[in-house]
């Protein structure tokens, strides 16, 4: 089919809910290609989902492998490849109890039922969550986002979810009562702004969480599985959660979700009270499999890391270059830069010269290279940024009246 057709269809027969302009047809490492054969260097890898950047050969493998072999069986039954994955995420984190799911909403909304189920004899169902925060798309992970574009249109919200500003331990402290079951937070913010915790913050909560009684829950969905330099972002912190909800690069592409319990509360979610009929699949835990193996074999924790701080040093450089841009933020190959206006412009600019990254709200470019990602790539990005935001620059000095 011509791309005008594809297109076409597009228009015609899916729901309007994105405004997409690019056709992508072919994916390798960290570039992918349109249909007119176009090249550009992603540096958003599907929202940090393909965080071994396009088509890895060790995920497609398996990919490969396991569906000549058993695509789906439902959870009624035992599948190989189930086990060897909770068991590799509970290995990589806090020794817990795994469910898996489909995406990070699916996610969330299971961390967020494990907490109420927990609380439910203690009269406990309330949660507490952050300003800015984003944990999904479903009607109850959006009552628990705490930024109310999100929801417009969408009411009346669920009840239970009371929000704080995020990085203020005094407003969370007073925003708990005799009804507060969790504090559920990102350690750093994604949609909201690539906005990382402070530790004082982090470990003020896991104390004042243990101190009361109550359970503290982190969504890892966009900051787990490598892209801050550790397996998951709370490792930064020297605390462990109660729970945490994983999606995103877990299947690097493949569509998975998680979240893991502690030990200690594996008895709270027990046969029938929680079910997903995909979650867990032969096929798709196969695919995360791939993803550890591909991660530890490849030492992309450390690159991680050394890149990370290579983008960093770059983007410190155009910070002091541009006076648009304020500071740059994050962890590991999770960074955004902060601007004084909206970023729009700089998106497609850079777009049009072979290079995709995103936003994250109005105000703050968002990048999330792959974890494989090597000098030279990032030396390329750098370079179409800085004409992206010259001609950025340049069209805002023209627009201002003589």
């Amino acid at each position: 089919m011509e791309p005008h057709e594809i297109l076409q269809r597009q228009d015609q027969y899916v729901l309007p809910t994105y405004s997409p302009e690019l056709l992508l047809v072919k994916g390798s490492g960290c570039n992918v290609w349109d249909s007119a054969g176009k090249k550009y260097l992603d540096f958003s890898t599907g929202i940090s989902v393909c965080s071994l950047g396009h088509c890895h050969p060790v995920v497609t493998e398996a990919i490969q492998r396991q569906a000549a072999k058993l695509v789906h069986v439902s959870n009624l039954f035992v599948n190989e490849n189930q086990p060897q994955l909770a068991a590799t995420i509970a290995k990589k984190s806090f020794g817990g109890r795994v469910f898996f799911a489909n995406s990070g909403a699916e996610a969330n909304e299971g961390m967020i039922k494990f907490a109420r189920k927990w609380g439910s004899d203690k009269g406990r169902h309330d949660i507490i969550c952050m300003t800015n925060s984003f944990h999904g798309r479903t009607l109850t992970a959006l009552a628990a986002t705490g930024q109310s574009n999100y929801r417009e249109g969408f009411g009346p919200d669920a009840t239970g979810f009371k929000h704080v500003e995020f990085n203020d331990l005094d407003a969370v402290s007073a925003a708990v009562t005799e009804t507060t079951a969790a504090v559920l937070m990102e350690p750093i913010q994604g949609e909201g702004g690539i906005v990382p915790a402070s530790p004082e913050f982090v470990s003020g909560v896991r104390e004042l969480c243990d101190r009361n009684g109550i359970l503290l829950l982190f969504d890892e969905v966009q900051c787990g599985m490598g892209r801050t330099g550790r397996y998951f972002a709370y490792q930064h912190f020297g605390v462990e959660p109660d729970a945490m909800a994983l999606a995103k690069a877990l299947g690097n592409g493949f569509p998975l979700g998680a979240f893991e319990v502690q030990r200690k509360w594996e008895g709270v979610l027990t046969t029938s009270t929680h079910a997903s009929t995909f979650g867990g699949t032969p096929l798709a835990c196969a695919a995360g499999l791939a993803v550890f193996q591909a991660i530890d074999d490849e030492d992309l924790l450390i690159n991680c890391q050394e890149m990370g701080e290579h983008l960093r040093g770059a983007l410190i450089g155009l910070v002091g270059k541009y006076g648009k841009l304020k500071e740059v933020r994050g962890h590991g190959l999770m960074l955004g830069v902060e601007a004084t206006a909206p970023v729009a412009p700089v998106l497609k600019e850079a777009a049009d010269s072979g290079l995709l990254v995103l936003s994250a709200g109005k105000n703050v470019l968002r990048l999330l290279p792959p974890l494989t990602i090597r000098p030279e790539h990032i030396d390329e990005a750098i370079k179409i940024l800085d004409s992206a935001l010259e001609a950025w620059d340049r069209a805002s000095v023209e627009s201002v009246p003589a």
